[in-house]
């Protein structure tokens, strides 16, 4: 079985979000099954490091029609484990500093799906199902089903589309369909949604089949609160959208061997979790108590439930807790944290940016995980946080709800809320911090925390499951 996974970027080359992680983790994983060949293809963003490139073989050139335009696409391959790797060459495009947020990206992105297509015949390897994520490939469906099916060399593709973040869809003007995608008129009411251009919708309405990034937000898309209109589209394939949970990367986040923590530690080895505490809480100029130590690793932007913590922080820290946090984004949320801290010295640290090495620190330092997202397709700090023995306090929402199970129950790891509101949060967070007072319950509750299985391996078998049903 052959896959070519399509995604705007990917680890080890370029990242900025939980696509990459994706894009880099879950093809690794299929790579482990012998009868099946998952290849990637991706950009070649200026980002790429300099000794990477000097490591790629150079295949060919093709040229890639936009609308009226030829555009040079060269076609360079990596080896990566079992993976092989394509990353597609245009200067003009993609040698610029950052991935998104350009002008043209629509132009951008409609050259890279067309060029997902058209490098087949180049590589003289052509997949069985082509893989492809958000709005920067969901053209490639489109194009497919008007434009190449019935070549022979293309003929027999299927092609899923996985819907990371419904929030982003690629809208545009639609005066694009004539200068950038070249499609007969008679189909642009595949990409016409409200009067505008929708990428996604076009990959809705032509993909074989639809996937999202856990179980529960596969269902609150059908939600209008949720799917930020689409779900207007997504209803008329309900049937068919797939919702499987995305993993982690567990051997890049292993506690027993991460070289930022202070002293490394396992689930049946616990003594460094302590060390690691005592180590945060000092680089953090935080007094140490009886109370527990919340961690808070996000963007700052009002859909991770930041206003939530805003309403009843002063409550949380009459408990007793510390509170370690890293993120950026709003203004005034950043501004919310530093003013905290100030007030607060010996309970609040707070580092505005995005420190990887001061992330690893918080989740082997924290007894706690704070995410009370008002909505989360996924989520990976929840069990990232969870591997390193840092117990989540969370909402039910998307992949938090399929991931973190309140500790009321049988087979509890966490502590959950269900409404979107800040009472109810502080209410989990109570309960978390009763439960921390008795150390042998929570020391229980932690060591299953860190036993709870989320890497790829098991998501990549459900894709598998998926792969072969869509080809009988």
């Amino acid at each position: 079985m052959k896959i070519l996974f399509a995604a705007s970027e990917a680890l080890p080359f370029a990242a900025s979000g939980g696509l990459a992680d994706v894009a880099g983790s879950l093809p690794a994983a299929l790579g482990k099954h012998d009868d099946i060949d998952c290849r990637v293809v991706m950009p070649l963003y200026r980002s790429v490091a300099p000794n990477v490139r000097n490591k790629m073989t150079y295949l060919k050139d093709i040229t890639v029609e936009v609308g009226w335009r030829k555009q040079y696409c060269g076609i360079y391959t990596i080896q990566v484990g079992k993976v092989t790797y394509y990353l597609l060459d245009n200067p003009y495009y993609f040698m610029r500093d950052g991935m998104y947020g350009f002008y043209d990206d629509c132009e951008r992105f409609v050259f890279f799906s067309r060029a997902v297509l058209e490098i087949l015949p180049a590589l003289d390897w052509k997949p069985d199902i082509i893989h492809c994520n958000d709005w920067q490939t969901a053209m490639v469906p489109v194009f497919y089903r008007v434009l190449y099916q019935y070549h022979q060399e293309f003929e027999n593709i299927r092609i899923i589309y996985t819907i990371h973040n419904i929030q982003y869809q690629g809208v545009y003007g639609k005066e694009v369909i004539t200068e950038l995608m070249g499609l007969p008129t008679y189909h642009t009411s595949l990409l016409e949604f409200d009067g505008m251009v929708n990428l996604m919708k076009g990959a809705i309405e032509t993909a074989d089949r639809i996937t999202t990034v856990s179980p529960t937000y596969a269902k609150e898309l059908l939600d209008p609160w949720y799917s930020y209109g689409m779900d207007r589209a997504l209803v008329r394939r309900q049937d068919g959208i797939v919702g499987i949970l995305n993993g982690i990367d567990v051997i890049g986040y292993d506690p027993e061997t991460d070289p930022n923590l202070k002293k490394n530690y396992s689930v049946t080895k616990m003594a460094g979790k302590k060390e690691c505490r005592t180590a945060l809480l000092k680089e953090c100029g935080l007094t140490d108590s009886d109370a527990p130590v919340i961690g808070i690793v996000t963007r700052f932007v009002a859909h991770k439930g930041i206003q939530l913590v805003q309403q009843t922080f002063q409550e949380m820290l009459q408990l007793g807790c510390r509170f370690v946090v890293l993120g950026s984004g709003e203004r005034l949320y950043e501004d919310f944290f530093r003013e905290m801290q100030a007030e607060y010295p010996e309970q609040v640290h707070v580092t505005v940016g995005f420190v990887p090495a001061m992330a690893r620190r918080i989740y082997g330092g924290a007894d706690m995980f704070l995410m009370p997202s008002q909505n989360e397709p996924c989520g990976l700090a929840q069990m990232v946080a969870m591997r390193y023995g840092a117990i989540p306090v969370v909402r039910e929402t998307g992949g938090l709800k399929d991931s973190v199970f309140d500790a009321g129950g049988k087979d509890g790891n966490g502590f959950t809320f269900k409404t979107y509101d800040a009472f109810d949060m502080l209410d989990a967070v109570k309960r978390a911090c009763v439960l921390f007072a008795d150390k042998r319950k929570w020391n229980a509750l932690v060591r299953h925390a860190m036993k709870c299985d989320y890497s790829w391996n098991v998501s990549a078998e459900k894709y598998v499951e998926l792969y072969r049903s869509l080809l009988g």
